[in-house]
């Protein structure tokens, strides 16, 4: 795969405001746009660290800096945590289903609430549908959304992606009148046990920032496996 991605054509952005620390510049490595991605190329891709947003492929490439590590949680050994078992007990009313990846009204609205909710500080604010599509939907990338309905209201979707060795868990929103019910942790949760009934041996979980509050919960999921220097490294 290494020499597969050495005929690629990558761009690397001008430096750009941190989006998780305050005060840092980022700098962000893309795959040339007009290139032909198929299942084999993405999965390559996210074993050496990339994400999706939209129909791009990227990931950090900050000269000094490290702190976005990506992180996958190898299921067949996953055991939740007493508060994670509290959260799906805690849960048992909903109803899960998995939905096409596209655009209509509910999941949109749901988002809005999601953003205006939990996200005015962020730079996802405030939210449109042009966002919603070119944030969320891609052509080629094999999504599914996992919609989590209380009774027959639409409460969570957890955008995912399904690759030949796993599951890519690329963003989560929810109701926020249901903070209470943890359902951020909930979606994580319900697409490990996705991974497990579709025998795939990995959740993508994106990165985590020790430093980033909105992203230090990755380290939460044990055992989780962290690319570093290169390789992936089990924490148990």
């Amino acid at each position: 795969m290494k020499d597969e991605l050495g005929k690629r054509q990558f761009y690397l952005t001008p430096a750009h405001p941190c989006s998780y620390l305050p005060g840092r510049e980022a700098r962000t490595l893309f795959l040339d746009p007009r290139d032909t991605i198929n299942q084999g190329l993405y999965q390559g891709l996210t074993e050496h660290g990339f994400r999706r947003s939209g129909g791009h492929l990227y990931r950090p490439h900050c000269q000094d800096c490290q702190a976005c590590v990506p992180t996958r949680i190898p299921v067949d050994s996953f055991r939740p945590r007493r508060a994670q078992r509290r959260v799906l007990a805690g849960n048992r009313d909903l109803d899960v289903r998995a939905e096409p990846a596209v655009f209509n009204r509910r999941y949109y609205e749901l988002y809005a609430r999601y953003i205006h909710g939990r996200h005015r500080d962020g730079d996802m604010y405030p939210p449109t549908v042009d966002q919603f599509r070119s944030f969320l939907l891609s052509q080629w990338s094999n999504s599914i959304f996992l919609c989590v309905y209380l009774d027959d209201a639409l409460v969570a979707v957890a955008v995912t992606d399904q690759q030949p060795e796993g599951l890519s868990a690329i963003y989560t929103f929810f109701e926020p009148a249901l903070s209470g019910r943890s359902l951020g942790t909930f979606a994580i949760l319900k697409q490990i046990e996705l991974c497990r009934q579709a025998e795939l041996p990995h959740l993508y979980l994106g990165y985590w920032i020790r430093d980033s509050p909105k992203m230090r919960y990755k380290i939460d999921y044990r055992p989780i496996e962290l690319l570093m220097d290169g390789r992936w490294t089990r924490l148990s």
